[in-house]
């Protein structure tokens, strides 16, 4: 007999797009989809459970399915369906508290894969130019999906110690980018008019969300010959790009602002629902974050087909054309480079570039 693989999150589209790729493996024999909403897209021959992480049903689950691979996806910063920031943190952290408890009593579960963030490590004035897998963040996140996903993967240490039997692979994925993005950054660089921290130009990194399936994928069967595929991996594709390089090639002009009217206008974005513009993501929009894939090439085996500028250029062609043409925001961009407040750019170590012909200087 085959795997049987259960997935949660299977309402959300990475889920879906998911449940379906893994139905694929041959080694798979069933797929057990578990979200507390239905999904409004197509699981092809999976079983659709519906069951809410957060309450003591899902050990049930595992059992009568004899599950013996997980795969947690529904750790997101956007809630699906009704419910707002409570409903998140509670499905991210209880949620998975819940499952972790239900997988420790399971014997048959053998292999967990998560979702996780390079929001672990935050975003600050004096972070390390690469964050490596064991890089400790400058400071913890105070609140937010960052906070949420620090005690998702504190829970899971937790369980991979009391469980040494199951091959536990922890993905801190770069921000997720693609033609069917939905995330609180993919918001952001949809409004017409991007809200800029006045000064500052943050280096950025993406990750496609093909590669995202592909590397689930990878993390859910046993590993190739030569790899491993338990540990703790960044996920990002090659190269990095300024946020200023995004605005001109969204074709969508910056409105750089003092740090505390940026502080405002999130707040009025998301009252009005435009864009969860969070205290996490204005710190992300000032200081940047970039991480090293070293150990996902070398240990994980894993090579994304995208780069950084390659997963946004497709996010920008499902965006369709912005404002202005992307040459005149680059003058535009350029000429904001120049003032005085701004510094000079320096390429990255150890990050293969991914930048426009002339880079923008900015300033950390």
């Amino acid at each position: 007999m085959g795997k049987v693989v259960l997935v949660t999150g299977a309402a959300r589209q990475l889920g879906g797009r998911f449940v379906r790729r893994i139905q694929r493996d041959p080694e798979v024999d069933r797929v057990i989809a578990v979200d507390a909403v239905a999904p409004g897209h197509q699981l092809g021959d999976a079983d659709f459970v519906r069951a809410d992480i957060r309450q003591p049903a899902i050990a049930r689950v595992l059992a009568e399915h004899s599950v013996d691979t997980v795969v947690h996806l529904d750790v997101s910063a956007k809630t699906v369906g009704t419910g707002g920031r409570t409903a998140v943190k509670e499905t991210n952290v209880i949620g998975t508290m819940q499952l972790l408890g239900a997988c420790q009593k399971a014997p048959s579960v053998r292999r967990l894969v998560i979702k996780s963030s390079t929001n672990v490590y935050g975003s600050a004035p004096r972070d390390p130019a690469v964050f490596t897998e064991t890089t400790p963040p400058k400071s913890l996140p105070s609140g937010g999906f960052a906070k949420d996903v620090v005690e998702v993967e504190g829970y899971v240490r937790g369980f991979a110690r009391r469980r040494p039997d199951v091959a536990v692979c922890v993905l801190r994925f770069a921000n997720i980018l693609g033609p069917e993005a939905d995330s609180p950054l993919a918001d952001y660089l949809s409004l017409p008019v991007l809200p800029t921290v006045f000064g500052y130009d943050p280096r950025l990194q993406f990750v496609h969300e093909d590669d995202v399936v592909d590397v689930l994928g990878i993390a859910s069967r046993e590993p190739r010959r030569g790899t491993l595929n338990s540990g703790t991996f960044n996920i990002a594709g090659d190269g990095v790009l300024l946020l200023s390089q995004c605005s001109r090639r969204l074709g969508r002009p910056t409105m750089p602002l003092l740090l505390p009217a940026v502080t405002w206008v999130g707040q009025a974005l998301r009252t009005v629902g435009m864009t969860d513009f969070s205290p996490e993501q204005i710190r992300l929009l000032t200081h940047g974050r970039v991480v090293s894939t070293v150990q996902m090439r070398e240990t994980l085996g894993f090579h994304p087909q995208f780069s950084t500028a390659e997963t946004f250029a497709e996010f920008a062609r499902s965006q369709g054309p912005g404002l202005l043409p992307p040459e005149a925001v680059g003058r535009a961009v350029d000429r904001l480079a120049a003032m005085p407040f701004a510094g000079a750019a320096g390429d990255v170590p150890g990050i293969t570039g991914a930048g426009d012909t002339h880079p923008t200087p900015s300033a950390r």
